[in-house]
Order: structure tokens, then sequence, then C-alpha cells
């Protein structure tokens, strides 16, 4: 792992669901530039003293030096996003596979350069979208696809939060580079959670978004990068949407939510209350889904995501545990059966990033423009056959 160090939240998350299901173990590190908390960490998991390292370079350099079987096989990034891809593209030229945080990058064009790396590698790679990893996630993509709500017209996204409401910045060094653009890129709010919101509507309704009407805005003076902002917009298959994303709803703790409705129904589910997914019907009652093994009516991909019989609670932790344990068997599986390409099943792949930051560039685009609707901007994500990937 590089970066994560004591008192960062999602390196801690990620330490969590590596080890969750006993597909992985955290074997070396460099958590932080700063040697205590470096060493602090490294002995919280009883990492050997010999594989804590002082830099990221100095990691990669030193793995790539062991016997192949004592070496790491994977290389798991979450530092802030402008190091997302030297890091990447370091571990890919030494033949690791990758994990990383998202967005997968700080502009389309870095973005881009990384998915030219990944080409003609036997090198797997995966993206940190954690809510995708929700049994109900896929147990509404399912619905969708099936026809149970007909036609998809209307597609609603929420993600609000108000840990942002202040100046956080000041004193927060999580909100410190989140809003620092040479740290986090071109835009705040959207990257950091405007891209799961956009990657969840994909996702379930298996839509591509096609065109933006943007604003982003900043509430806290001095900030500068958004901490708001919203869009209406259009599919290539014919439904209309909203998206919403803020950091400045004060009082509001992670509201992620979607809303999807067709011509025979809809379907609700809320990440505040992810064992549970209500589909409307215009012909019967509405019907409650609830997450848990063995459950009547839960698809085989939600089902598989399940670790315990209903009402006993699964949440954040495991949702990531789940791409983590997907990644691990594909690892495995990868030793006796390379092939040169980078995607595993059921986890967000280098063309799920690359949607991502088109996403963002055209968030930015359509904001700065005086015109209704922005085309969305294109990426080589476009010209791959992702039917059977997660979409983000």
């Amino acid at each position: 792992m590089i970066g994560g160090g004591a008192g960062a939240f999602i390196g801690s998350v990620h330490r969590h669901a590596i080890m969750m299901d006993g597909y992985s173990e955290l074997v070396c590190g460099a958590f932080s530039r700063d040697a205590d908390n470096n060493q602090q960490t490294s002995a919280q998991f009883g990492i050997n003293k010999e594989r804590v390292y002082d830099s990221w370079q100095s990691l990669i350099e030193g793995e790539s030096t062991l016997p192949e079987k004592q070496r790491m096989q994977v290389l798991v990034i979450v530092t802030p996003n402008h190091m997302h891809v030297p890091i990447a593209q370091k571990a890919i030229e030494h033949g690791f596979h990758v994990f990383c945080e998202k967005p997968l990058a700080i502009s389309l064009d870095e973005a881009e350069l990384l998915a030219q790396r990944l080409k003609n590698t036997p090198v797997l790679f995966g993206l940190a979208h954690t809510y995708l990893g929700y049994p109900m996630v896929w147990q509404a993509q399912h619905l969708v696809a099936s026809g149970a709500i007909g036609s998809v017209r209307k597609i609603i996204v929420e993600y609000p939060q108000g840990w942002l409401s202040a100046n956080e910045e000041q004193s927060n060094k999580q909100a410190a580079w989140r809003t620092d653009p040479a740290q986090s890129g071109g835009s705040g709010c959207m990257g950091d959670i405007g891209t799961h919101a956009f990657g969840m509507a994909e996702f379930v309704t298996q839509h591509q978004i096609s065109d933006i009407c943007a604003e982003l805005n900043i509430h806290i003076d001095g900030r500068r990068l958004d901490d708001d902002g919203a869009a209406l917009f259009k599919t290539k298959q014919g439904a209309t949407g909203t998206l919403i994303a803020s950091q400045v709803c004060a009082g509001v703790e992670n509201g992620l939510s979607i809303r999807v409705y067709g011509d025979k129904g809809g379907i609700e589910w809320q990440q505040m209350q992810p064992d549970t997914l209500i589909h409307r019907r215009t012909d019967a009652p509405f019907q409650v889904y609830r997450a848990g093994q063995g459950n009547v009516g839960l698809c085989a991909e939600a089902l598989s995501r399940c670790r315990v019989p209903a009402g006993h609670p699964e949440g954040y932790l495991e949702a990531m545990a789940n791409l983590y344990s997907m990644f691990a068997k594909a690892v495995t599986h990868h030793q006796d059966h390379p092939v040169i390409n980078s995607n595993v099943d059921g986890v967000p792949s280098i063309y799920s990033g690359l949607r991502g930051m088109a996403f963002i560039q055209t968030m930015l685009e359509s904001a700065a423009s005086d015109k209704k609707w922005t085309a969305f901007v294109a990426s080589s994500a476009d010209t791959q056959d992702l039917k059977n990937e997660v979409i983000l």
C-alpha cells in the first residue's frame, strides 16, 4: 500500500477490506512521508521492517528485487489524486497489478496515458468505487436489466454531504488536499463524490450519459474548487435525469441515493440503508428486497456479495471487501492463466475510470459554457466493448 498512513480515513477502509475475507495479506507499504507515521502504521499491522519503505519509488524498486514468490503481487494506491497515475505507471512497468482509489487521475488526458500504458501488458487494474460492492446495487441493476421496471425514462441520483460546510481545509488535512487543484485536479466535489453518483447512474441502468447541462458552485469564501453542483443529463438510450452532488449540505452524513423509473415502475436505493431496495410497480403493491444469504428473489450477483443471513447488516467495509475479494481471486487465476486484459469481472476497470474523468471534464466545460447542453466528452472508453464489465 502506498499512502493511507495513520489518521487517513480511506487507508483504514482499504486495510480492513483487504483482510476481511482472508484472500489477501498486507505485506509492505510506504504509508506516509512522515517517518514516524510510516513506522506507526506498519507496526500496527506487523509488517516486516525491511518492507517498510520511505517512498513509493523505493517500494516499487525494492519489491522488484525480491524473488517472485516473495514480492508483492498487487499495489494499492490510496494517495491524493495527483499521485495516482505516476505511481500506477511505475507499478505497471514492473509488472505489478494495481488497485487504485478514485478518481483515476487529475485530468482525462492523464488518464488516457495510463490506459495506453496498460495496453498489451498482463497487468490487472481495479478502481475503488466502493458502492459498486453492495449486493442491492447489483439487485437494482438486475431488475432494470430484466425489464422489471420497463423502459427507463428517468434517473435521479444524489450525493449530499455536509462535512465541508465550513472552511475545514484550514485545520483538516483531508479537506486541504481535496480542495487543492494541484492535488485534486480541476474539480473538488464532482471529482470526489460526483463521480460516485455518475458511476452509480450508469452502472444501475447500463445507460451511457451523452449530454449534460451543469452548474458548479463554491459556497465557502477562499475555496478554490467546487463544493457543490448539479446537472441535467440525457442518455444515449433516451432517458433523462438529474445528478446532484454537494459537500455543503450541513448536517447530512453520506446521502448517496438513486431512483430509476421506467414505464412499468421504478427502483429506489439509499447508501445509508444499503440492505434495502424498493421496487415500485404499476400493477401491484411495491416490493421490498432485503440483502442476506439465501433470500428468495435475489439475483446471483447480489447473493454472491452477501456474507451473512438476512437481518445481519453489512455495510461500507463489506462493500469494499467484495471488490478486493474478486480482485484477489482474479490475481490468483491470472497466475496460471495470464492474459493481456486488465479487466476483472465485477470490479470497476480502467475504462470505468476513463468514463469518470470524461464526466468531470464535461461538467467543467458545461458549467463554463452559456450553452444549454454540452456533449459528453469522448474518451477511449467509448470504443471499448463494456457490455460485461462494470461501467462507472
